[in-house]
């Protein structure tokens, strides 16, 4: 087997088990949840069909929901970012430029494009799952707090296992 193929297995079991037992217990404030494993679904390269990408993502999704005991909001979450992936990198992608970065990451996107791309699928992820997880607008201010508060606490982790990983990567 591919020695890249079992670190990225690895590291997706690894993020799905930290977000089932310390990441869903953490609520700062009452109000913010990290949502670390969504970092698997940023990792995937960007050449890799669209066919499996989704796949991949509801399956991630849906390892979550049966963990977290949430039916199947995760799933349809993660499902629905995936499809949105390739959309809101070519958007932030410079006109005329194709991009054959391996995986996404601060090291290959450079610090803008990277930062901008995880804030915007991350900011999706969490309308998309708060939004679900309500099924109403009755409590619109409550639900858009914690929709921001969620996306920024998931983006400063999901930069920091990026920036984590890449002092590893260098070292090796």
């Amino acid at each position: 087997m591919n020695i890249t193929l079992i670190r990225e297995v690895g590291l997706a079991l690894l993020l799905v088990l930290l977000q089932a037992v310390v990441f869903n217990q953490i609520h700062l404030f009452g109000l913010a949840i990290p949502l670390v494993f969504i970092y698997v679904i940023f990792r995937l390269p960007v050449g890799l069909s669209t066919v499996w990408v989704l796949t991949i993502s509801f399956l991630l999704g849906l390892v979550v929901d049966i963990v977290s005991n949430t039916p199947g909001m995760n799933a349809l979450a993660c499902t629905v970012m995936a499809f949105l992936r390739r959309p809101v990198f070519t958007l932030y992608l410079p006109h005329g430029n194709d991009y054959n970065a391996e995986k996404p990451s601060l090291r290959e996107f450079g610090m803008w494009l990277y930062v901008r791309y995880a804030f915007t699928l991350t900011l999706l992820y969490c309308i998309l799952l708060f939004t679900i997880e309500s099924l109403s607008f009755f409590d619109l201010p409550y639900m858009i707090l914690r929709i921001v508060s969620s996306t920024l606490l998931t983006f400063v982790f999901i930069l920091c296992i990026d920036s984590f990983g890449q002092q590893r990567e260098k070292r090796l």
